[in-house]
């Protein structure tokens, strides 16, 4: 598979990319809803579209991606029941809501970035684009998708269906759009159980409503993400993302939307974005992770420990590479375990590229090793073939802990000539820091993007000290020089040939 396919959600099937009008490439994700604490849910979400954006940017692509922050219009209930999400959080801690929700979007950026997610290029907000929703609302209603009643507007889902089809995406019949109960005023408002809110009407107590034609209100949590999408990105673009829960209903109400408001069955451009990709969820004990389910676990309390689930704190590499070893379309379940078994992997990996890095480049030996010349020039191919299979990030993972045994093997035996071409090692050096980095996008303390380390020349600076220290008998200064360099994760390990460090 030499060009890159992708999962496509609408049509069931891996799909060969090919963006609409290369090399520029449009991509949409649905961001958070700010009203708590980042968790681990929100972390896989992101970690799955930073692969995408960072993979598609490795390929040459010129990507613009537009991700979201939804402060307003996401009710408690997918049914149009409830509170808004945010309002609720400002009433009970006597905030206002742009104050939750600015607290938390800077919560979700500081977390995200310590994740080393890359930062989107537009980041629009739901509540700084009202107009275009206003406007959205208004076009659908004037094609005869959407009805008013009592100043809020829903879309007309059995007007929609005999022209465009209802249930393109989630494989949904109307039948399957009864969806639980109801208060008996939403209910009675409602034509079909199945419609859903494009605008709501406020009622005075609310803290966050604006004047629209059809009264004070605010907009349905489906109809912010079409029109800041579409506004950035055009009608039709590349790629739509966000999590598998968002299948239905809300994706599935942007298709709805977005040909409603084109209003021509027969258009070129329905559907609103050519590729749907979707990353699965993170689980606890077989359940979704996610705030209103209560058993969300914060990013922070992961860096601190301080959950009761959490046996130690986790740092963020720890976190990304153990969202990293499985395939973003695949279920990840938590578990202390499985963390620290990330965690050790992670280590040996770190230990791995920094002897890489250590190994200077020689002539060739008389008998050159061809399995290991193989392995190292064929490294990068390998790497972007399994990328190429709709971002299989375990598989590159795998392969470079395949390189690790060559890696140790050279590294013990350092001061002597290549078994393999200068050329070759030198090659699959860049390679491997590449796919790890810019690809994998894992950080190491101490490296620099050249491979040079200053932190390399502080390190055998020290260790030159402590061999002298211990030379002259003086095991005082040489475990203190051990001790505290332990305390700061740097971790000694004395060997026949000289000392070796490893930052953990």
């Amino acid at each position: 598979m030499e060009n890159l396919h992708v999962f496509n959600t609408l049509t069931r099937k891996k799909e060969e990319f090919q963006p609409l009008k290369p090399p520029f490439v449009g991509m949409y994700v649905c961001g958070p809803t700010v009203y708590g604490p980042p968790h681990l849910g929100h972390a896989r979400a992101g970690l799955s579209f930073d692969i995408v954006f960072r993979y598609l940017k490795y390929l040459g692509y010129r990507v613009r991606y537009v991700r979201n922050i939804t402060d307003v219009g996401h009710l408690e209930s997918d049914s149009d029941d409830g509170e808004d999400k945010i309002a609720k959080k400002a009433r009970v801690e006597q905030l206002e809501p742009m104050e939750v929700a600015q607290l938390y979007t800077n919560s979700y950026h500081e977390f995200m970035g310590r994740l080393n997610l890359l930062a989107p290029g537009i980041e629009p907000r739901a509540s700084g684009h009202i107009p275009e929703q206003i406007e959205y609302i208004s076009k659908i209603l004037d094609r005869g998708f959407a009805y008013v009643k009592n100043g809020s507007v829903y879309f007309d889902v059995k007007a929609y269906d005999p022209e465009f089809g209802y249930g393109k995406l989630s494989g949904r019949n109307l039948e399957d759009m009864i969806i639980g109960s109801r208060d008996l005023e939403s209910q009675d408002e409602k034509q079909f159980a199945g419609d859903f809110a494009l605008w709501k009407k406020a009622n005075p107590e609310h803290i966050m409503q604006w004047e629209s034609p059809w009264g004070t209100g605010f907009p349905g949590w489906h109809i912010e993400c079409t029109a800041m999408s579409t506004k950035y990105l055009g009608r039709k673009y590349d790629i739509h993302g966000g999590g598998m829960d968002l299948i239905f209903p809300h994706h599935e109400a942007e298709i709805c939307q977005t040909n409603g408001f084109i209003g021509d069955a027969k258009a070129h451009d329905l559907n609103e974005a050519k590729y749907w990709l979707h990353n699965n969820m993170i689980t606890i004990n077989g359940q979704k992770m996610g705030k209103s389910l209560g058993n969300a676990i914060s990013l922070e309390e992961f860096f601190t420990g301080t959950h009761t689930l959490l046996e130690k704190a986790y740092k963020p590499m720890a976190i990304r590479f153990f969202m990293l070893q499985a395939h973003y379309r695949s279920t990840l379940d938590f578990s202390n375990e499985a963390l620290q078994a990330a965690e050790r992997a992670l280590g040996r990996l770190t230990e791995g590229y920094q002897r890489l890095l250590s190994i200077p480049s020689k002539g060739r030996i008389s008998e050159p090793d061809l399995k290991t010349e193989e392995l190292f020039s064929n490294f990068r191919k390998t790497c972007t073939g399994f990328m190429n299979d709709d971002f299989n990030t375990a598989k590159v993972i795998a392969q470079m802990f395949e390189t690790m045994p060559a890696i140790n093997e050279l590294h013990t035996r350092k001061n002597s000539p290549l078994p393999v071409k200068p050329e070759t090692f030198e090659k699959f050096k860049s390679d491997f820091k590449i796919i790890l980095k810019d690809v994998l996008g894992i950080q190491f303390a101490g490296v620099n993007e050249s491979g040079s380390s200053k932190t390399a020349e502080l390190m055998e600076l020290l260790i030159a000290l402590r061999k002298n220290a211990r030379t002259e008998k003086n095991f005082a200064l040489s475990d203190r020089i051990r001790d505290e360099l332990a305390a700061i994760g740097i971790r000694l390990n004395d060997q026949a040939d000289g000392t070796e460090w490893t930052i953990e």
